[in-house]
């Protein structure tokens, strides 16, 4: 496994993953998809690697989104 590329992975989800509600926050995790593993790459973090650690980076990302969609509604009320 490789510690660099859980550490890309967890910040980049930080920091591009929001909940529909937000200003300007994707939610189409192609396009997602496609980011995460264009800014990895010029980090030096393969999308190998990547899979290596999470699995499908679609199903990953996808995940992330509901959960960031399910704590806003909650937040919410």
């Amino acid at each position: 496994m490789s510690a660099k590329a859980r550490e890309y992975i967890d910040f980049w989800i930080e920091n591009s993953v929001h909940a529909a509600e937000q200003y300007g926050a994707s939610q189409d995790v192609a396009e997602l998809v496609q980011r995460l593993i264009q800014n990895a790459e010029a980090q030096g973090v393969t999308e190998q690697s990547m899979r290596d650690e999470v699995g499908d980076l679609a199903e990953y990302i996808r995940s992330k989104l509901a959960k960031a969609n399910r704590d806003e509604r909650n937040r919410r009320g």
